[in-house]
């Protein structure tokens, strides 16, 4: 017998998959008010990284001059008539080497006396024919210095035309001066950053109002205050990275560029005038951890200065929801 023919199953339809259509930002990526407050960010980011940078490099410069005139200690002999001079600065040199602390004496010759005569005298100098004392520079350690006092009579005894000059008088005026610069320079850096907060805050307000009706609406369609407050977090925070980046990375390639430039022309009158208004122009790590610290700090103030806002904005609404009389109180504050 046949075998009755079995019906075919009817093939089920296929579903078309549902696309989700790509929802758009809430804020819109760059407006008019975004772009202005980066460009304010950058510039404020720009002179606060300058300042801070600067304060640094005369810090750092402060303090290599201490360091380098506190390693080293002078004697100093008087020409008179019939001193064996060449005899004189040997011992001299001799006994100042005697005490602990000391490390290397290198007396000063002819011709590095001269060159220290030079831009006073002139060149051709002899200097057999004119009373110029002689110079020993003896090193010493800073970590354990020798007894100056006792250094000082020994040498008063041994050698009478002998005088040590251990810097000290410099060394306090240097101190002084590196402390006091540094303060004014801090005191700079507190105005400039000041300047940048009311700046940055201003700012971000001033491109807040111009999306009130965004957070208006999302208020009004029951979106809460803390969805709110983030979006605008980071739409804020994006604004505020960008221009910070630019205005901390501009500055720090000026550094760059102008320590670039003295080391290519060094013993040059541009490069020797530089120096010696200046200093080195080299700020090191520590001054570019600083730049990138302000950089951060910019962004998170421009942040919480947003969420602030939004949450304040978001309290209004609110009061003019529940008493609309007082709609014209809070928009004159």
């Amino acid at each position: 017998m046949n075998e009755r023919a079995q019906p075919e199953p009817k093939q089920q339809k296929r579903r078309v998959e549902m696309t989700v259509r790509p929802t758009a930002p809430i804020l819109p990526p760059s407006n008019i008010q975004g772009n202005a407050l980066m460009v304010v960010i950058a510039i404020m980011a720009f002179l606060a990284c300058l300042t801070l940078g600067a304060v640094s490099m005369v810090r750092a410069t402060a303090t290599g001059w201490q360091s380098q005139i506190s390693r080293e200690i002078t004697i100093q002999i008087k020409p008179e008539d019939g001193l064996d001079m060449g005899a004189a600065l040997v011992k001299a040199r001799d006994l100042a080497l005697t005490f602990v602390g000391t490390r290397d004496g290198q007396i000063m010759d002819d011709s590095a006396t001269a060159r220290l005569l030079e831009p006073w005298l002139g060149t051709g100098l002899n200097l057999e024919d004119l009373p110029v004392p002689r110079l020993i520079v003896v090193t010493i350690d800073e970590t354990n210095p020798p007894d100056f006092e006792a250094m000082r009579a020994l040498l008063k005894e041994e050698v009478p035309q002998a005088f040590l000059d251990d810097h000290r008088t410099w060394v306090n005026r240097l101190v002084q001066m590196a402390h006091t610069t540094v303060l004014i320079g801090a005191g700079v850096l507190i105005l400039v950053f000041t300047a940048m907060v009311l700046t940055v805050v201003f700012a971000t307000r001033g491109a807040l109002s111009g999306n009130r009706h965004i957070i208006e609406v999302l208020h009004f369609v029951g979106a809460e205050g803390s969805f709110v407050a983030q979006e605008f977090q980071k739409h804020f925070l994006k604004i505020s990275l960008k221009g910070a980046a630019a205005g901390g990375i501009l500055a720090a390639a000026l550094f760059a560029l102008a320590s670039f430039w003295q080391s290519r022309s060094l013993a040059t009158p541009e490069s020797d005038q530089a120096t010696a208004l200046f200093g080195t122009f080299t700020i090191g790590w520590t001054g570019y951890l600083g730049i990138f610290a302000t950089m951060i700090v910019i962004a998170l103030l421009t942040t919480i200065t947003a969420r602030i806002t939004v949450m304040r904005t978001i309290y209004e609404i609110d009061l003019i929801r529940s008493d609309p009389s007082r709609t014209d109180g809070l928009l004159d504050d």
